[in-house]
């Protein structure tokens, strides 16, 4: 009986952005009584270790998706879209955060995943949704994304995760360290409830396989609920020196945006819409809290101490390594990661279908749609073939600038998938990997169109301000045709597009 004991299957759970902030310190913690699929975008850089199996997955990719997801019980959620995965991406992204959910959640389902915990962050009371800053909308279009699988879904709502590394509480820091005077206006004044990251960590670990929290949200904070004014002074009083705030009545959150990335140095990609949530009231509310998983212990003056004090001895031990070996080959991309770094291009929109469309009519009437456009008929002409595959001609050109083929083994009506498989305009050689997808938004008539890996022929400064920004006049074009088209749905042309690619015909009437 012993030896069955010791012999227990452990259970398995994905671990998404094993190698980011969250995720490598959850990792240290989960290993202690799960085996851990660690997923990164360059997974195959890192070793296998005890109760931790690593593998590469790019998440805007649903084959990648399927495949990274085999052989778990659970999975955690901890993926977003701020910063730029490509040489050029094109687009907002909280419709890129969709795209990544939805491919996530689909292989969740398909892979029999019992059960999703997603790290989000708190939904500040009475405040409509359309009001929200950009980062907590696309936070909520996240968590119902990944609810539309039918895969449980715990949803961990943070406000400021006090650690090391992190993106609000560096910001906080640096601003703190940098300035000896700061006028603050009245977002600093907003309540938010910060939490250390040991606290969350124990949350989201608590939360897994728990069944009281599959399938609702809970709010989580620690013990302190404080303005962002006040966090700054105990930040202060951390680093021992003298700071003075001067309160100044605007809500200057355009101003701020500029002037904390231009102080802390961080990215505007991941300031700007942190910053733009400032304006909320973050405080964990009483009836979405759990006991065992809501109430962290530590103290945000602790928690700053804790995570300076790790920031030092990580730096320390970087540059110790550093000092032992001056190049690190595993470290380094490989030859072929550096060459879609430099190369491919992401292009992500959004557009309102007619009432009752769907992704496979959005991408059958675009196709036709930009032969027949006024702005495009004197230079571009379409065909499809039977066979699902469509050309995209310059007029009096022979041979298409591009070619799509239609992927019916990946498509369905709520996502339609075309290769990009030749062309002009596409780099031959990797062509196969580029792809047009149209994407519906759960419960709602929003589809995101999206070019992914898309390796162009032509140079690429000329590329860049040529063939890409047409793109995005282009579909600039679309969403304004498609929004003019409201007596479409009622139309007798406007029946749902299921039958074969490549008869648009159908399509005529409302060209």
């Amino acid at each position: 009986m012993e030896k069955e004991t010791t012999n227990q299957r452990r259970p398995k759970v994905i671990l998404t952005g094993a190698s980011g902030y969250i995720g490598h310190n959850l990792m240290q913690k989960l290993i202690q009584d799960y085996d851990v699929i660690a997923l990164s975008r360059h997974g195959d850089s890192h070793e296998n270790e005890e109760h931790v199996e690593w593998r590469s997955c790019d998440f805007y990719s649903m084959d990648d998706a399927l495949e990274s997801l085999q052989g778990a019980d659970y999975a955690f959620y901890l993926i977003h879209s701020m910063m730029p995965t490509a040489k050029l991406t094109q687009g907002d992204f909280e419709d890129m955060d969709a795209i990544l959910a939805d491919h996530f959640a689909r292989a969740a389902k398909k892979n029999g995943i019992k059960q999703i915990v997603y790290l989000s962050g708190i939904v500040p009371d009475g405040v409509p949704e359309e009001e929200l800053s950009r980062h907590l909308r696309s936070r909520l279009e996240v968590q119902r994304v990944l609810e539309s699988s039918g895969v449980p879904v715990t949803t961990i709502r943070a406000g400021l995760i006090v650690g090391p590394q992190g993106s609000s509480f560096p910001i906080l820091y640096k601003l703190v360290q940098r300035l000896p005077v700061m006028t603050l206006p009245t977002w600093t004044r907003t309540k938010t409830h910060a939490i250390a990251l040991d606290d969350v960590l124990n949350s989201l670990k608590n939360s897994l396989g728990n069944e009281d929290v599959k399938g609702r949200a809970v709010d989580v904070g620690g013990p302190d609920v404080m303005s962002y004014k006040e966090m700054m002074q105990q930040m202060a009083d951390v680093l021992d020196v003298k700071r003075r705030f001067i309160d100044v009545p605007f809500l200057t959150v355009n101003l701020s945006r500029l002037w904390v990335t231009l102080v802390t140095r961080e990215p505007r990609e991941m300031t700007y819409p942190l910053i733009e949530s400032l304006i909320h009231p973050m405080v964990a509310h009483p009836d979405m809290k759990v006991e065992g998983i809501s109430d962290g212990h530590i103290s945000f003056k602790q928690a700053a101490k804790d995570s300076l004090e790790e920031e030092k001895k990580k730096k320390e031990d970087e540059e110790r390594k550093q000092r032992e070996s001056s190049r690190n080959e595993e470290s380094k991309p490989t030859k072929q990661e550096e060459t879609v770094t430099k190369a491919d291009v992401r292009s992500v929109q959004r557009v309102t279908l007619p009432e009752g469309k769907d992704a496979r009519w959005a991408g059958e009437y675009y196709i036709h749609w930009l032969g027949k456009a006024m702005l495009l008929r004197p230079f571009i002409r379409t065909e499809t073939s039977e066979d699902g595959v469509s050309r995209i001609f310059i007029r009096f050109f022979s041979r298409p600038i591009l070619e799509l083929s239609y992927d019916a083994s990946r498509s369905d009506e709520n996502r339609a998938v075309y290769r990009i498989t030749g062309g002009m305009f596409a780099n031959a050689k990797d062509a196969h990997h580029g792809r047009l997808e149209f994407l519906m938004i759960p419960g709602s008539s929003d589809c995101v169109v999206a070019i992914h890996d898309y390796m162009p022929s032509m140079p690429w400064f000329l590329y860049k301000y040529t063939q890409a920004k047409l793109h995005l006049v282009v579909m600039y074009a679309f969403r304004k045709h498609l929004e003019s088209q409201g007596s479409l749905g009622k139309s007798s042309t406007s029946k749902k597009a299921g039958g074969s690619v490549g008869t648009p015909s159908s399509l005529e009437a409302k060209g």
